[in-house]
């Protein structure tokens, strides 16, 4: 065990006191944030604007198809398939006329094929319109119409999650999301990342012959677990920076808010939720976003959040990483020969992470339930499901189940691993596959 102590801190200190670990600790989230900040900027400012010409064998759509930023409609007279282009629009939209309210088909002509999305709003824009028609008809006047859908916004959902019998608290869809996906995200690229640095390491030290002179000292599992746990510790020490960094940047970002702005949120969170229309008319658009987040963070259960994903992020690194030492330590001096035999690591992986952004969006699923449960997919997919709740959500069963099917595994691919890293750290000039891979590991002797 003592060796195995010396191996770890060996390989921790080795790349905690490098200079690319604190750039990269340091510099991370600020890329996060900026590729965040920057998706979102080119997702509303990338999207194509769209003049369309609307040809309308109706006579109603010129009074109640409205345009926004991206689909602007026009009325032009003399325009058709043939010279819309030349007229300077980039879509041509046909509405035949309508006979009663029998299914019928319009056409939008373009020279390069549209979106989804802009399919979508084109046919809500039309519906919408026919639907403004249908109540016009019926005697509700524009500036009735209008004046109605403007009063009667609201109304806002507020979700509730049973808590026993008579006991309810106020959940977030959005933040269970953010927390889920975030999370899954992050086990994701760390299995990836750290693994791979697994296999990195193990290879530098068998082309290097270093792993001769240290395996005559101690025995092969030794210095594989030793590695192993002390890349994942350097994992873990980046990930806990990160959080001490975020916190410390919210707690900053908080002094940079207006006093004003401030009081109004105090003067919100006062009536923990009883919250009087006048009071929340009163207070600003930017109080009542904050304090809207500020409610929305307080309903998750952050410490069983940061436990479980503790628990995951350690668990799903030692059951792949295992795996990424063993492909090391048969990999002589040629990569592609890694890359072959990563195929049914990396498999599971990317298979997880799709089961994963379902699972975010619906966690109740079945498929979602027992890849919660199993191994190879259980540290991405469970901790999308307890964003959304334990144990409502999650019963403790199973997170229990999965739990202890995590450490088995980890237990499971390490035995195997250290069997494989025992023959295969000291064979050279052999190309190596799984099926002498799979021999080594479970062979008796």
């Amino acid at each position: 065990m003592n060796k195995i102590s010396l191996i770890i801190a060996r390989e921790y200190k080795s790349r905690v006191q490098n200079k690319r670990f604190l750039l990269t600790t340091l510099l991370t989230p600020l890329l996060f944030v900026g590729f965040i900040a920057g998706a979102t900027f080119f997702a509303i400012q990338g999207k194509e604007a769209h003049r369309i010409a609307v040809v309308d064998a109706n006579g109603f759509f010129k009074q109640n198809l409205k345009s926004n930023k991206n689909l602007q409609f026009e009325f032009p007279e003399g325009v058709d398939t043939s010279n819309y282009q030349s007229k300077g629009y980039t879509d041509i939209l046909l509405i035949p006329a309508f006979a009663g309210t029998e299914k019928i088909n319009y056409v939008v002509r373009s020279k390069k094929r549209i979106g989804l999305v802009t399919e979508d709003q084109i046919s809500d824009r039309i519906n919408a319109a026919i639907e403004d028609k249908m109540l016009l008809d019926a005697g509700i006047q524009r500036s009735q119409l209008d004046s109605i859908r403007e009063k009667s916004r609201f109304a806002e959902l507020k979700a509730m999650e049973e808590r026993g019998e008579e006991k309810a608290q106020e959940s977030s869809a959005a933040l269970s999301y953010g927390v889920g996906f975030g999370s899954g995200m992050l086990i994701y690229l760390t299995m990836f990342i750290y693994g791979a640095m697994v296999m990195r390491g193990v290879m530098e030290e068998k082309t290097n012959r270093i792993a001769e002179v240290m395996v005559s000292s101690v025995k092969p599992f030794q210095l594989m677990m030793g590695k192993i746990i002390g890349i994942g510790a350097v994992g873990l020490t980046q990930f806990l920076l990160w959080i001490v960094l975020i916190f410390g940047l919210i707690t900053a970002a908080q002094f940079l808010i207006p006093a004003n702005i401030m009081q109004e949120v105090s003067t919100l969170q006062q009536y923990q939720g009883q919250i009087p229309s006048g009071s929340m008319a009163q207070a600003g658009d930017a109080a009542q976003k904050i304090y809207k987040v500020q409610s929305s963070f307080a309903t998750a259960n952050w410490p069983v959040i940061i436990g479980c994903f503790l628990f995951y992020f350690v668990g799903g690194y030692l059951f792949y990483g295992s795996l990424f030492g063993a492909v090391g330590s048969v990999v002589n001096e040629d990569p592609q020969d890694a890359q072959s035999l990563m195929i049914p690591i990396t498999m599971p992986i990317i298979f997880s992470f799709i089961i994963m952004s379902n699972a975010v969006n619906d966690p109740n699923t079945s498929i979602a339930v027992w890849a919660s449960i199993i191994p190879f997919s259980s540290p991405m997919v469970m901790m999308a499901r307890i964003a959304y709740g334990v144990p409502g959500t999650v019963p403790y069963w199973q997170l229990a189940a999965s739990m202890l099917s995590l450490v088995g595994g980890f237990l499971l691919t390490t035995w195997m691993s250290g069997k494989i890293y025992r023959t295969g750290i000291l064979l050279y000039g052999k190309k190596v596959g799984w099926k002498e891979m799979f021999k080594w590991a479970f062979r008796t002797s």
